[in-house]
């Protein structure tokens, strides 16, 4: 029986409720669940002062319910269990989380698995910039694990990145893989521009009917068609993300860069001709 945790009413201020993670509140009683701090704002408060708290969480399974589009830090640093987020969701969800699943039935706000570890995120809607990032000031984003947006995603996509895997559905804005240092970005969309800067290695893989302008700094190497890439389809539709047919079978245009950092980074264009 999952541990549910429902927004009985919204705030004009943001709430934080990091910490309350299914590893962390494993063996607690609903009432020192309840218990529990929350932020509004700057205020210290308890969980129940605006989340009804029922079930057992036990099984390390919880269920949030409510529009949390205003309620930011779900599942961050969260190590085991499976979060559903049964609407929208604030900023940083799944940040610096080492292992578990958390999946978003609707949109998700900035920083989505910033500086993640670990685990698997899943956001069925939208989701907003810098998923897979690094914060301001860290050389390292995320550093492993899986994140699957199956709408559209803004600017700054796994900025420094370092290892995992980001999958995006639909279109996303500028600036993907800036810093990258390792890691793979697919998107199945529309791109933006200035993608790859300062990259060093790792690979995007811009699938969409249409190509990105690239930098300059980017040569092509070849036309071929990758035998990974059809495992990591798989993969992909293993998590219940919809990847075309086609791309099963068409070739890729592989262009080598950033050579301002060495030009050992790779981006994939699905060729349509």
């Amino acid at each position: 029986m999952p541990l549910c945790i429902r927004l009985k009413s919204t705030s004009t201020v943001p709430l934080e409720v990091e910490g309350i993670t299914p590893d962390s509140v494993r063996g607690k009683s609903l009432a020192e669940i309840e218990r529990l701090d929350i932020f509004q704002g700057n205020v210290k408060l308890p969980l129940a002062e605006f989340f009804a708290v029922g079930g057992d969480g036990a099984d390390e399974i919880h269920d949030w319910e409510g529009d949390l589009s205003g309620v930011h830090w779900i599942g961050a640093k969260m190590t085991a269990g499976r979060i559903v987020i049964h609407a929208s969701g604030g900023r940083h969800i799944g940040s610096e989380m080492r292992g578990g699943e958390i999946h978003v039935l609707g949109d998700a706000g900035d920083w989505v698995g910033g500086e993640m570890h670990g685990g698997l995120i899943h956001v069925r809607g939208r989701a907003g910039h810098l998923v897979g990032s690094a914060y301001r000031g860290s050389p390292k984003g995320m550093t492993k694990g899986t994140i699957l947006v199956g709408g559209d995603v803004g600017n700054e996509i796994g900025h420094s990145m370092r290892r995992g895997l980001i999958a995006v559905g639909g279109n996303m804005g500028d600036l993907a893989g800036l810093n990258m240092l390792a890691g793979s970005i697919f998107v199945l969309g529309d791109s933006g521009i200035r993608h790859g800067a300062g990259m060093k290695r790792g690979t995007l893989a811009f699938l969409g009917p249409s190509a990105p302008p690239l930098l300059p700094t980017y040569r092509r190497a070849c036309r071929y068609r990758p035998e990974v890439l059809h495992l990591i389809y798989r993969e992909l539709r293993r998590h219940e993300f919809h990847v075309p047919d086609e791309l099963f079978t068409c070739q890729y245009d592989v262009y080598n860069g950033d050579f301002l950092k060495g030009g050992r980074g790779e981006i994939l264009l699905r060729a349509n001709g």
